[in-house]
């Protein structure tokens, strides 16, 4: 027998909301947030810098195994291009991999009014105001989490500013009742600068999750112009 959630990831997304601003689907967390990363890298033109999209599995029970982040796929796929271009050495690659800006893109918690309570309400993402910065994510306070750096985040606000991209700042769930984690901490490991930037989401990993498409779309807006100008 077919439970609610295996029956419910087979329902197609569809329209909600009286103005159908809103899209209800299953598994918003994370694909909403790993395909516009990809659409933007495909359409970016005017690369400075070389432009990486990487989409990783497992990252609800801790990113392990071969296709979660904490292995070393990543940092040996950068060492092969640099290798087959001549030009590999272990420092040259740790440079590369400590130069690196990263956007961790991944979704966040909405403020609902039927649980109120949860959010603190001058620091919570809201439907329809754009893409979404977490300087710091976490468990208990910030346990967990990686924490930008104030630069990192001044320099992603003029980026957004520049571009005329809708952006928002939030926590993910009031300090002591909410929380979660994300891949940013395992990439900031090298020393990279990384913050976590996506779409709210309400009712996370519920059957249907609902997600503005306002927000998707300046989230997309908001990775081109990144990709474009970091």
């Amino acid at each position: 027998m077919s439970s609610v959630s295996e029956w419910a990831s087979a329902g197609r997304a569809r329209d909600y909301g009286i103005d159908e601003s809103m899209i209800l689907g299953y598994g918003h967390d994370d694909r909403v947030c790993a395909y516009p990363s990809f659409d933007a890298l495909v359409e970016t033109k005017k690369l400075k810098k070389t432009g990486v999209c990487i989409l990783v599995d497992k990252e609800e029970i801790g990113s392990v195994g071969a296709t979660g982040m904490h292995s070393k796929f990543f940092e040996n796929m950068v060492a092969e291009v640099m290798d087959r271009m001549g030009d590999y050495s272990e420092l040259k690659l740790r440079r590369a991999l400590y130069n690196s800006k990263m956007l961790s893109s991944d979704v966040t918690a909405a403020y609902d009014p039927n649980y109120a309570s949860a959010s603190e309400k001058k620091n919570t993402a809201y439907f329809g105001r754009g893409m979404v910065l977490m300087k710091y994510t976490g468990s208990r306070g910030k346990s967990g989490s990686n924490d930008a750096s104030a630069e990192f985040i001044g320099e992603l606000r003029k980026i957004m500013d520049d571009n005329q991209v809708h952006y928002q700042t939030s926590e993910l769930g009031k300090v002591d009742q909410g929380g979660g984690g994300t891949i940013a901490y395992i990439l900031a490991n090298y020393g990279m600068d990384v913050v976590d930037c996506g779409v709210a989401v309400q009712n996370m990993h519920a059957p249907y999750e609902v997600i503005s498409k306002a927000d998707l779309y300046e989230t997309k807006c908001g990775y081109k112009a990144f990709l474009e100008n970091a």
